[in-house]
Parts: C-alpha cells; structure tokens; sequence
C-alpha cells in the first residue's frame, strides 16, 4: 500500500490531478446531463475534464523534465504549473472558475501543504473565484466553493480532517443549490458547476486517505430525491418544489428575472455567442476589458494575473469582444462558439461536411497563416503551452468534415494526438494520424494532400513527404549540460537535427550554416526556413547565399512563423 502523504507535496499534487482527472472522466457525461445553468448547452462535465485534462498535462510536464534527477520537483513549481495548465486549458464558465479556483490555492500551497496552508489555500481559492466573476450568484460553484473553505476553517492539525471538512462541506451546500437557484429547482438538479468541484475535492481526499471519497448522489433530471448524509435531498424530480419546500430562491438565491446575470433559465434565449481567449495585458488593461466587456454581454469570468489571463464572456457581438481583447493587449487562442449550432438547439443552420480536411498543429501565428491559406484548419502550440486533446478535438470538430488528416507536428504530442483522433472517431469522423515530429515535416505533408484522391492514398502520399523531409532547429541553451555534440554552456547556440543536439556554436547565422551542411551532405533538393519573431530577414539571406554557393541544385524557401520556441526552423527535404 503507497504512503499517505503528510501534506501535500508535489508527488500528491501529481496524485491528486491524476485521480480528479480519472473522476472526471467517469462522471462528466452525468454532469453534462445537468448543465442548465447560465446557458443549458450540456458541456459543463467535458469543460471541467478539459481543464483538469490541461492542468495534469502541464503537471506532468515539470515532473518529466525531472526524470534523470534523483529527487522529485519542488512542490512550488508543482503547483504553478497545475495553474498556469488550467488557466492556459480552461474551458467555458465552469472550466474558467476552476482555474482560478486552483490559482487561488496554488499561490498558497507553494509555500507549504500542511492542513493550515491548506485552510488557508481552499479560502484565498473560494475568494479569488468570487472577484473574476463579474455578478456572483449564489447556488452555483462559488457557492461551494465558500462552503468547502468555511467547513475546513477551524484549528485541527490533521491533515486528512481538513480535507475530508471541506469535501463534507461542499456535498452539503451542492444538496443546496437548488433551493438557491431557481433554475436548478425547476429541473430538479444540483449545480453542474458544483457537482464537478465535489468531484475534483473527492480526489483530494482519495490523494490524502488513501480511499475513495463517498460519491455523490445521482442527479439526473428525472429521477427521484436522493438522500445524502441521512436525508438532506440533493436531486429532484423534474418539475418538483425544492427541497425542504423552500421558496424558489430562497436566503442568499436568485429570483425568476432578480438575478444579477441576465442568463437564460431555459437555455432557450440570451447572448448567442461564447467567446474564450487568453490575453496578454497588464492589471489596468484587464480592469478597463472587464468594464467593457461587462456592458456587452453577461456570463463574465476573467481569471489570471502577472500578465495573462483568461477571458470568458456571453454576447451576442463576439467581433466586439474580441475587439476589446485587442485593444486591452495580445489576445490568442480566441475560440468562439454560437450556442444555436453547438448546443444542438438548431442543427439545421450547420452546412453538410466536407469529404476531408487537415488539422494541423503549428508553433506560431505566421505559419497558422501559411496553413489556413492552404485550407487546414490550424491549432496553435505557444512556447510552453502544448494544445491539450481538448483543443484538438475541437479543431476536428471545427474542420466539420467526415475525414480528417491530422499532424501534430510534434513527437511530445504524439499520444495528446493519438486521444484526440480516437474521440474523434466515436463521433463517426474517419481520422488518420500522420505522426509528423516537426512542423517542417507538417509543410511538406500539406504540400501534396490532395482531397480529391483516396482518402488512404492521400495519407499515404502525405506520410511518405513527411518522412522524406529531415528536420532541425536551432534553440538557446539555458543551463551547462552534456549534449550528444559536448558539453554546452548557458547562452550557447544549439543545433538540433532530427531531435538530436548535432552542434553547438556561438551564434545563430554561423551555427544554422553548420546545420545546413550536415543536412545537405546526405543530398536533398528543397531547404525550407521558418524564422521566428524577433530574426532579422537578413538572416534568411544570408542562409539562402550560402545554400546556393555550396549547392547549387537546392532550392530554398522562406516563411515567417511568428511568435515560436525556436528562433529557427530548417526543413530539407
């Protein structure tokens, strides 16, 4: 039997995000099913796995970059990430909660894990999650996560009494919410939002016992009260009263038409537009967005700090809300939804899908450009934040084509890929992997797809010209290590080949020369250069000279890849 942690180090953090994200996995269609509120659009469960799903990814991230070492990571850099992951992942208004939820906790639990840290961590969570919503309403995850911090308040030293306090406290006030909330009462649910914090606190104390927390009751529409702790009900049958005979929006809830929020009870009206993106401002950029933002639409959650943030807004003019976006700061990955389409309110307006289409993976806004114009439908993979297989997910919902060619131009998202094809497929799409490693090797395979032929011939060809095409880059060394090419030393220049560090130099034109003419020297007709966002096209220049000096059967093309890891691509093929 594993050791029980004393407190919550990084290797029970890791504990914990795996087993949420396993929990998650397991009750979101259930969730889903009891979506109804600001907006019934059923996504509510997916959401938050999506957001845990990221959050565990960035996790893992930052124990694989310690696997040679012979002690585990800091519990500091453990937590950060689990946060930077969730905010950089979150997924609609439950996801963006959740985000800052774990901001808030991570900021404490960095300094230490014992059950007064953690006291401490659910509060400073419970109240960071309050101020990103624009108008709280009581009787959803706020309210829940308030009671979690207030039942673990106290001076218990234990550890596991903390943890077990706060997931009783949350179960209790979820049996609430539909007493709170009047759209809960009328459906006969508890708060999706909430039942999915329960589940993730749940996993905590599995993290911390070493047993499975009691499971929450079931709560789906249409089923009869369930009691909870010998009697509070916590479901409702539809169309029932709430529980206990209270008033619909009893202390502390929401009236029909009083509510802060101008959200639809029905799901059947309001904003037609849900618009997510990351930014990158300062805090007085972000104060201006949120008033902005808050006079267009409703359903608004901004959660971030030191210079990014998550944006999440319902309105019926998303041009508009991704237009203040851009004038607060640098907004990206913008995902934009209509809840008539998505939702499956009004399947009718949706076009019939095309035959095939491609989903490609790229490293940077320029080459996102390159792609698009070549009729892929693009995901964008920033420096240090991976597309979870969420996001590629969507992409191939986005594609709507009944095959999709996917490239994830990148050997570390072989398996985030590998999931998202097959989700994919159980939603009827015919997807096939081209395990591309690089985003050169992504070009190449665009360059001769061909929809009109076969769908297998088509990745067949695509395939063979990933593979014909060798590929490097050039990146900064941070630190002195041992490489396949020496020793290395902070500042240096290293070339990469193939993966593989094949030289180390001084500076970025002398060492992108070296590289060339050990790709070149195994033959090759086409050189293909991506320069980032801060390379001079002087370098290209340079680059394109000596390649027709020294071979003067090459051709050399030249694409600008934006904001990207690596200052230098080189493809040859």
């Amino acid at each position: 039997m594993p050791q029980l942690p004393d407190d919550l180090d990084a290797v029970a953090v890791r504990t914990w995000c795996s087993l949420a994200l396993e929990a998650l996995g397991r009750e979101r269609a259930e969730i889903d099913a009891i979506n109804v509120y600001p907006i019934a659009d059923g996504d509510t469960g997916t959401n938050l796995y999506l957001t845990v799903e990221s959050a565990a990814a960035a996790v893992e991230a930052v124990f694989a970059a310690h696997e040679t070492g012979a002690t585990a990571p800091a519990t500091a850099d453990v937590v950060r990430a689990m946060a930077h992951g969730a905010l950089i992942g979150a997924r609609g208004n439950s996801g963006t909660i959740l985000a800052q939820l774990l901001r808030g906790m991570a900021g404490v639990l960095a300094d230490g894990g014992d059950a007064a840290h953690l006291r401490l961590a659910l509060t400073r969570a419970a109240d960071a999650a309050r101020r990103a919503v624009a108008h709280p309403v009581e009787g959803t995850v706020l309210t829940v996560a308030a009671a979690a911090a207030e039942s673990a308040a106290g001076e218990d030293p234990d550890l596991r009494a903390v943890v077990h306090a706060a997931y009783d406290g949350a179960r209790a006030a979820l049996a609430r919410t539909p007493e709170q909330l009047a759209v809960l009462g009328r459906a006969g649910v508890v708060d999706a939002g909430g039942r999915g914090l329960v589940v993730v606190l749940g996993a905590l104390v599995e993290t911390v016992t070493g047993q499975a927390a009691a499971r929450g009751p079931r709560t789906d529409p249409g089923r009869t009260p369930v009691p909870v702790d010998g009697g509070s009900v916590v479901g409702l049958p539809v169309g029932g009263a709430p529980a206990d005979g209270a008033p619909v929006g009893g202390a502390g809830g929401v009236p029909p038409g009083e509510g802060p929020l101008d959200c639809p009870e029905d799901g059947g009206a309001g904003p037609a537009f849900e618009v997510i993106y990351l930014l990158e401002a300062g805090d007085e950029q972000v104060a201006r967005l949120r008033t902005r933002l808050d006079a267009l639409g409703d359903s608004l959650v901004v959660v971030g700090g030191d210079g990014l943030w998550h944006v999440h807004v319902h309105v019926d003019d998303a041009g508009a809300a991704v237009e203040a976006g851009v004038e607060a700061g640098r907004p990206y990955r913008i995902r934009i939804t209509h809840f008539a389409t998505e939702s499956g309110h009004d399947l009718r307006v949706q076009a019939e899908p095309a035959q095939r289409a491609v989903v490609v993976v790229v490293p940077g806004d320029g080459l996102a450009g390159l792609c698009t114009e070549a009729g892929a439908t693009t995901v964008i993979a920033r420096p240090g934040e991976p597309p979870a297989s969420g996001e590629l997910v969507d992409a191939i919902r986005r594609a709507h084509a009944r095959e999709v060619v996917l490239l994830p131009n990148d050997a570390a998202l072989r398996h985030t890929a590998a999931a998202a094809a097959e989700q994919a497929r159980t939603e009827g799409v015919r997807v096939a992997l081209v395990p591309t490693r690089a985003a050169v090797q992504g070009i190449a395979a665009l360059a001769v797809h061909e929809p009109d032929r076969g769908f297998d011939e088509d990745v067949v060809a695509m395939t063979a010209a990933a593979g014909a095409t060798r590929y490097a880059e050039l990146a900064v060394a941070e630190r002195q290590s041992w490489t396949m090419a020496g020793i290395c030393q902070a500042g240096d220049i290293l070339g990469l080949i193939d993966g593989d560090v094949a030289v180390i130099g001084a500076d970025v034109p002398a060492t992108a020369r070296t590289v060339l003419d050990r790709m070149l020297a195994a033959g090759g007709e086409l050189v293909t250069l991506v320069l980032g966002e801060d390379v001079p096209d002087s370098l290209a220049a340079t680059l394109e000279e000596h390649v027709r000096e020294g071979h003067l059967a090459v051709d050399t093309v030249v694409y600008r890849g934006g904001r990207q890891r690596a200052p230098l691509l080189i493809g040859v093929e």
